[in-house]
């Protein structure tokens, strides 16, 4: 399988802020990548590399075969985490407007919005101006602009922004739909379940650096197995318990990181009487706590 993207020691500086530093990526063909990091990390200054908005100071990038990522542009869609629409312009005319900008004809271009419009359930918006749409139809309206002219590489830039659950999980089919017929997805996000879903490899950045890189299944195994338990009762029977490194406090359920020596049914007779619990679970780390781990979140 070929790559889609590739970075070699790819730096980005602004003034006297390292943004990226020196990351190396392959990003395979017919796959859904995922960037995740906090605020700052880096992940849009990759991303507008990637889509040759900025250049990099010092490495390579390589898009859909080309070591000039601007020529391919046509063969990209983008939703950039900054959105914006023309408001005076009509919802279905917007959409087709950027069609025509990707290369496709004023029919088609016409027929591709307002067939998008109606499968994500705005086809009675159409006619109607973009000022009058609330944040989450607008948000509708600029991915269906980035997918109109069925690019090959698809980026999106936090797409979940904005969207109630109904709609979030339409762009997920939509994502899911893309892989199949073959086309690769980059996305960011902060919604780790959304990523832990979808994402058959997973970035995380932070200060411009790689600090996991990999499948799903590779990212998940670097991290210790993790205990869930759900619970009713006082959180502060958990601190000091025997072969427990660190613990996420949910409220109602505490994620646990465990050391390789852990001792699951030693932790659960110390917490018998002490608490109720309704749920004693060891599975792998989810991406949130890896994610809360690596970045450095506090126990709670």
């Amino acid at each position: 399988m070929s790559d889609a993207v590739v970075l070699e020691n790819v730096t980005k500086r602004f003034s006297n802020v390292l943004a990226v530093d020196g990351i190396n990526l392959r990003i395979p063909q017919g796959c859904i990548y995922g960037f995740i990091g906090p605020n700052g990390a880096g992940k849009t200054t990759t991303i507008r590399m990637i889509m040759s908005i900025l250049y990099p100071d010092e490495g390579r990038v390589t898009v859909l075969g080309n070591d000039q990522p601007a020529l391919v542009k046509d063969r990209l869609g983008y939703l950039p985490e900054e959105k914006g629409l023309y408001k005076s312009m009509k919802v279905w005319e917007i959409a087709a407007y950027f069609g025509r900008l990707k290369g496709l004809s004023a029919r088609d271009a016409r027929s591709r919005a307002k067939a998008l419009l109606e499968r994500f359930g705005l086809g009675e918006w159409m006619g109607q101006k973009c000022q009058t749409l609330s944040k989450g139809m607008g948000q509708k309206v600029q991915i269906i602009s980035t997918l109109i002219h069925e690019p090959e590489l698809v980026i999106l830039d936090e797409p979940f922004s904005g969207l109630d659950p109904v709609n979030m999980e339409l762009v997920r089919d939509i994502v899911l739909e893309m892989k199949r017929a073959g086309k690769t997805v980059i996305f960011s996000t902060h919604v780790m379940a959304q990523a832990e879903q979808m994402c058959d490899y997973i970035l995380l950045i932070n200060g411009g650096q790689t600090i996991l890189n990999g499948t799903l299944a590779e990212v998940k195994a670097s991290s210790n197995r993790a205990l869930v338990i759900d619970f009713d009762g006082e959180v502060s029977h958990f601190e000091g318990l025997p072969g427990v490194a660190s613990y996420r406090n949910a409220g109602k359920q505490v994620e646990m990181q465990l050391e390789d020596d852990a001792d699951t049914q030693a932790i659960l007779a110390a917490l018998v009487g002490k608490v109720h619990i309704h749920r004693f679970d060891t599975r792998e780390p989810s991406l949130h706590e890896i994610f809360i781990r690596e970045i450095g979140g506090e126990k709670q």
